[in-house]
């Protein structure tokens, strides 16, 4: 009287009669059964539709349609599917707003986003980790840096206004500032910010499983930071000469990306061309140069719940001003102008365990030519991962992580014959968690990583921040 077959009569028997409470309770049973497991996945998923609850009738549908034991009963599943999301967006209000609101959009639209928060950061000014010699210095000093920790508060604002005057495209102007910035009065030098304005078209355009999208924009942006000694984070100076505001500049040009996609695939191309302008200074190279980029994307999306992106980008930085090094490591007023070619070959996998949990890794390998005597070259290998869960209607949680390896053919530490080859290893980690306590506002806790590993010590070090705070948006 415990067999899973009367388990599975029951639970029919309980179906028919509409006592949807028992019958889920008699079928779970039988479908501890080998034999019996795809049947009453099936069954399950007819009971928990009659009984009103599409979202669980569409998980047991789907658990017999991830089958290969029973190809009926998973040709029958899929029909099933087919049919209750066709039922579940004719019936789902936010679905029908969704649709009111494409049929009638709004000529005008405001979006404002704004985070702002309070942060620790334990290695202020990027200082090595480890005392070295400084072999670039004729002296060879020893250096002693030490690693400055501080409070920053967090800022990003966000604010887009579009006017909607076609039924596919509309026009839009934007701003965004981004930074960090420290309160105590000896860390100013750490402080980074940045203005960008934005004036551009998207044309979106959305027809049953085909999509195409069409994002222009001309964008001018400023960017203010401190050039420091990451010792002890002192403004640098040259020749008895402060040169701290050698890293500002303002930076500006157009940009065009377009995507089209049409079951399951997808084709995205990107172009972009800028403008860098840096503070000037009459003692040292400025960093003026011209940045292009050409790149193209293919996605494949294979199921609902899984694709595979493969991207390749090819951009151009053409320095004005900034003479190359030669292999010698020196960097003579007599050399060419600095230029490096960039060729990134990448591939981006995900995969959605449940409706609220997905993971992803992603590869790329990037080939820097330095076009002057190839001193500066290198290949670099990323890996990275990603992970997204929610594990509420009110919770998000999110990971993230990169690693990448350098591979210097020519360069020298300390630019120093002597020291031998550069080498460089990178570690990247990000942890953030939000909880949505109103329509608009949230709680974000964020923690970043990062560790640098070198043969030049100078640009070795460990970093750890972290900061809580909210998010507002509109």
């Amino acid at each position: 009287m415990d067999s899973a077959l009367l388990h599975f009569n029951s639970g029919v028997a309980h179906y028919r009669a509409g006592q949807h409470i028992r019958s889920r309770t008699s079928l779970l049973k039988s479908a501890q059964s080998s034999s019996l497991r795809v049947l009453s996945h099936y069954n399950l998923g007819l009971n928990a539709y009659a009984a009103g609850d599409i979202d669980d009738a569409l998980n047991w549908f789907r658990r017999a349609r991830d089958q290969d034991e029973n190809t009926k009963i998973q040709k029958l599943a899929i029909i099933a599917i087919s049919r209750l999301l066709a039922e579940k967006t004719a019936a789902d209000p936010v679905l029908v707003r969704a649709e009111k609101r494409s049929e009638k959009k709004p000529i005008t639209s405001f979006d404002l986003h704004g985070r702002v928060g309070f942060g620790s950061d334990n290695n202020v000014f990027r200082a090595p980790n480890l005392p070295y010699i400084d072999f670039s210095d004729p002296s060879l000093p020893l250096i002693t840096p030490e690693a400055i920790s501080g409070t920053f508060l967090p800022v990003d604002l966000r604010a887009k206004y579009s006017v909607n005057s076609f039924k596919w495209e509309s026009f839009f102007g934007e701003y965004r500032l981004a930074g960090r910035y420290y309160p105590d009065k000896e860390l100013d030098a750490a402080n980074e910010f940045s203005h960008e304005i934005r004036f551009g078209s998207e044309f979106n355009r959305a027809e049953e499983n085909r999509r195409t999208r069409i994002y222009s924009a001309f964008t001018i942006a400023q960017h203010g930071e401190t050039y420091y000694d990451p010792d002890d984070g002192a403004p640098r100076t040259s020749a008895g000469a402060l040169i701290d505001d050698r890293m500002n500049y303002v930076r500006f040009g157009p940009q065009l990306s377009l995507q089209t996609g049409f079951e399951g695939i997808s084709l995205g191309l990107r172009i972009k061309g800028q403008l860098w302008n840096y503070e000037e200074t009459d003692i040292v190279p400025e960093y003026d140069h011209e940045y292009f980029l050409l790149g193209g994307n293919l996605q494949f999306k294979f199921t609902p719940g899984s694709l595979l992106r493969l991207t390749v980008d090819k951009s151009s930085r053409r320095y004005s001003d900034r003479p190359s090094f030669d292999l010698n490591g020196r960097q003579l007023l007599t050399n060419s102008d600095l230029r490096y070619d960039y060729l990134e070959i990448g591939m981006l996998a995900r995969q959605r365990i449940t409706e609220n949990m997905w993971f992803g890794f992603a590869y790329e390998n990037t080939k820097r030519t330095d076009r002057f005597v190839g001193y500066n070259d290198y290949t670099r290998d990323s890996y990275g991962f990603e992970f997204h869960w929610s594990p509420g209607r009110r919770f998000d949680l999110e990971a993230s992580g990169h690693y990448r390896i350098y591979d210097y053919p020519n360069a020298l530490a300390f630019h120093n014959p002597a020291v031998g080859l550069k080498t460089l290893e990178t570690a990247d980690g990000d942890l953030m968690a939000s909880y949505r306590m109103t329509k608009r506002l949230s709680l974000v806790l964020d923690l970043e990583y990062r560790e640098t590993a070198s043969t030049d010590a100078r640009i070795a070090y460990d970093r750890i921040r972290y900061s809580i705070g909210v998010v507002w948006q509109q």
